[in-house]
């Protein structure tokens, strides 16, 4: 297609298509976002777990984590699989697996089932992902037009942010009229039962679906070459793909080490602590409205600042720069004292540190040639991003038994600070050596 031809306006298919990927986007957030919401009432069920203590903490780290590795691993099997099989295919199979398995967990018995049914969560939406830019970017060649679509359908990630956060406060106010389930009314497995919404439309919706026709033609002309993870280690794209992961690697650091584990502090602060227990969770689901709120700001302020500036570099560095000062001011001091300035300061944090998510869905299809395109995001989101830059939750988790503070919630928000600085820091040297590629999609 010629790029100069795009039509002005969208067509109700392309429409059809940016509603799918919105939708997409926004459950991919409202799956991963229901755990720091639920993950305490769920324990305390579930093991009998008393917050802060050893047994607790282990659980935490556990369903932090380890759903992470699994969709860091099955998630690079998807990126393959999306340059082998097609964008649409995996990009569908994948949602249903990440509804399916939220909704199951909304039953689960113990810890252990609940692991295991997050796991199966987590390697759908690490999936969903990379079939989805991939998918996306390659249905809008055209520049402008692709980094405004990628933008603003990335935009509704921070939608489901606020739809889980919501999702939990109705669950939590209005619980006892709901059906019981094993005879009582807890309103982390209802929030958990609601993962299964995409999977609806979904199934409805797909013949009208079209697959990528770049792939399409080259698979179908037998020029589509065999996409290969040796490959985008290769010197034309080494240099890429370890930033890339290093920078991703950092930016789900930010959100998994210290954002996400904001709910565990609220219980603790002033104003909060001494609340009936209803009370103390609709507060968390409260500050967790603002960090949304803050997050889909940031989402869009990306949106608009990626067809204005060109430079990359400059592009990433707008977040990354007042973010390394920031956040961890925000953990150091309103996380334990103050919850009205805390909705502030979570609301910049969340615009700072969930804006990159969008820069990279904008960045990296354009680092790679279109047999390539799944298997380096997957790379870099799945290896850096779910892998490595999740591991933080685990990292703050461990911090927090040595830091000063005379609480548990104190000496969480204070590893969160640490943390926070940390992984900005180290993003703001690697974004010096950041590879700029272009505007053009690569054939």
């Amino acid at each position: 297609m010629d790029e100069s031809s795009a039509p002005v306006r969208l067509t109700g298919k392309q429409w059809l298509i940016c509603g799918i990927a919105a939708m997409g986007f926004a459950f991919d957030i409202y799956e991963l976002l229901m755990l720091p919401l639920i993950v305490r009432p769920a324990l305390m069920a579930l093991e009998s777990a008393a917050p802060g203590s050893p047994e607790f903490r282990g659980w935490v780290q556990l369903l932090f984590y380890v759903p992470a590795v699994c969709g860091g691993i099955f998630g690079l099997l998807g990126g393959y699989l999306t340059d082998r099989f097609g964008r649409l295919r995996v990009l569908l199979w994948s949602i249903l697996l990440y509804g399916f398995s939220a909704f199951a967990a909304g039953f689960a018995t113990s810890a252990a089932m609940l692991l295991v049914l997050r796991c199966t969560t987590f390697i759908g939406v690490s999936v969903e992902f990379v079939a989805g830019i991939a998918w996306l970017a390659e249905l809008f060649p055209e520049p402008k037009r692709r980094q405004s679509v990628l933008g603003y359908t990335q935009a509704f990630s921070s939608i489901g942010g606020l739809m889980v956060a919501g999702a939990y406060y109705l669950a939590v106010t209005y619980g006892d009229a709901f059906p019981a389930i094993y005879g009582g009314h807890e309103a982390w497995r209802y929030t958990l039962l609601s993962g299964l919404i995409p999977a609806i439309p979904l199934i409805l919706i797909r013949p009208f679906l079209p697959e990528s026709p770049i792939w399409r033609e080259k698979r179908a002309a037998g020029t589509l070459k065999r996409a290969s993870i040796a490959e985008i280690f290769q010197p034309a794209y080494r240099k890429t793909t370890i930033v890339t992961t290093i920078m991703m690697a950092c930016t789900y650091a930010a959100a998994f080490g210290a954002i996400q584990q904001l709910p565990q502090m609220i219980p603790g602060l002033p104003s909060v602590v001494d609340l009936p227990v209803q009370q103390q969770q609709q507060a968390v689901a409260g500050v967790q409205s603002f960090q949304e709120f803050g997050g889909m700001l940031g989402r869009v302020l990306l949106a608009v600042l990626a067809v204005r500036i060109l430079s990359r570099r400059r592009l990433i560095r707008m977040f990354l720069l007042p973010g390394v000062i920031i956040t961890p001011l925000v953990f150091l001091f309103p996380a334990t004292n103050n919850i009205e300035l805390l909705k502030l300061g979570i609301f910049l944090v969340g615009v700072l540190t969930v804006g990159q998510m969008s820069f990279w869905g904008n960045y990296l299809p354009l680092a790679y040639p279109t047999h390539l395109r799944g298997t380096g995001q997957s790379f870099a989101a799945n290896v850096g991003g779910r892998m490595i830059g999740t591991f933080a939750a685990v990292v703050t988790l461990g911090l927090a038994g040595s830091m000063p503070g005379s609480t548990s919630f104190s000496q969480l928000a204070y590893a969160a600070a640490t943390v926070g600085f940390g992984v900005y820091a180290i993003s703001c040297v690697a974004s010096f050596f950041l590879p700029d590629p272009g505007q053009k999609l690569p054939d």
